[in-house]
């Protein structure tokens, strides 16, 4: 078995630029969930001057809509979804100061060249996993975007949640 590295979010440049292609992270902090909708949004709050609702400086976005929590839980199922999704999107935001993104599946070209200029990340979850990783999950708080429902934008405290560097 691998070991893993600890990545503690917001990140920080310095410890994005210790890391290659294929290591093991555990990551650690406040993680925001956004798909497409969401980025939508965020996109074009970037567009008009309007005010964000997270800071994107040192942030992890979440590719996953998250299900309603079950009784005594944080969280229903939160696991990734198809990151490409957002690819339209992204390197708005990683322009604007995001960091570390986290889903399945490839990114466009452009994507993949935006994380490159800028010292950002994108980490693979693992398609599946979604029981894993809802037990991850340490809060979950409502941060914007109510009307998309489970699409809405969640912050969400993780520990010790698996993923593996896929572009940086």
């Amino acid at each position: 078995m691998e070991d893993f590295i600890r990545l503690d979010i917001p990140a920080k440049a310095a410890d994005i630029r210790k890391l290659k292609v294929g290591t093991f992270v555990k990551v650690y902090g406040t993680v925001y969930t956004a798909r497409d909708q969401a980025h939508k949004r965020l996109a074009e709050a970037i567009r008009s001057g309007a005010p964000l609702p997270f800071d994107l400086n040192g942030a992890a976005i979440y590719y996953c809509g998250p299900t309603p929590a079950p009784k005594g839980k944080v969280i229903g199922s939160c696991g990734p979804t198809t990151s490409g999704r957002m690819d339209a999107y992204t390197p708005l935001l990683i322009e604007n100061g995001l960091s570390v993104m986290i889903g399945k599946g490839v990114r466009s070209a452009e994507v993949e060249t935006s994380i490159k200029a800028h010292g950002a990340l994108y980490l693979t979850a693992i398609g599946g996993a979604a029981a894993l990783y809802s037990s991850k999950v340490k809060t979950c708080e409502l941060v914007a975007y109510p009307d998309l429902g489970c699409e809405a934008v969640y912050r969400l405290t993780v520990e010790d949640f698996p993923a593996v560097v896929s572009i940086v």
